[in-house]
């Protein structure tokens, strides 16, 4: 009987997996910023909470490097690539270590320093690389709307996994 449950608990383990990283790895078709991110920040906050943050670290390594093997993420974006998995790791690693307190300071503190990091490292890389116009706005693609792409994904996080909990 217990090797039933054990395997019971593993697919549904893995079935959780394979759903959740098709949507962040299908998300990047939608070549829209606000979608996208919203999708992989809801990914990753949901995969956090059901499967661990070393299997959310996981996803949130990929849909990155498929965007950019498909042709989705814009050329000049390419070299941020290292650094939008790590923002990635921030925000789950913050969630992570908070979401035990407070859903809404976890996701939201996960979300700032997500923010900041991709800010600072886009401006200065940036400035580095491209022209001053080209890098204004391959800089801004990185800044705001990753803010707002993590509270959104938040807030998408919270209701399904409120919707989760309730079919349970």
């Amino acid at each position: 009987m217990p090797y039933t449950i054990l395997a019971k608990k593993q697919i549904i383990s893995l079935t959780q997996f394979v759903a959740l990283l098709s949507i962040a790895l299908l998300a990047p078709i939608f070549h829209q910023q606000l979608i996208t991110g919203t999708i992989v920040n809801a990914v990753l906050l949901i995969t956090t909470v059901l499967l661990g943050w070393p299997v959310a670290i996981t996803i949130g390594t990929l849909p990155s490097l498929i965007a950019a093997a498909w042709g989705t993420l814009p050329s000049p974006l390419i070299p941020m690539i290292p650094f939008i998995i790590t923002s990635n790791v921030i925000l789950i690693v913050i969630f992570f270590l908070l979401k035990n307190k407070n859903y809404w300071l976890a996701a939201g503190s996960g979300a700032i320093l997500k923010f900041l990091f991709l800010f600072a490292t886009s401006t200065t890389l940036f400035t580095f690389l491209w022209p001053q116009k080209i890098a204004a706005s391959m800089a801004n693609m990185m800044s705001w709307p990753q803010l707002y792409t993590a509270l959104l994904g938040s807030v998408v996080a919270f209701l399904a996994l409120k919707m989760l909990k309730s079919i349970r």
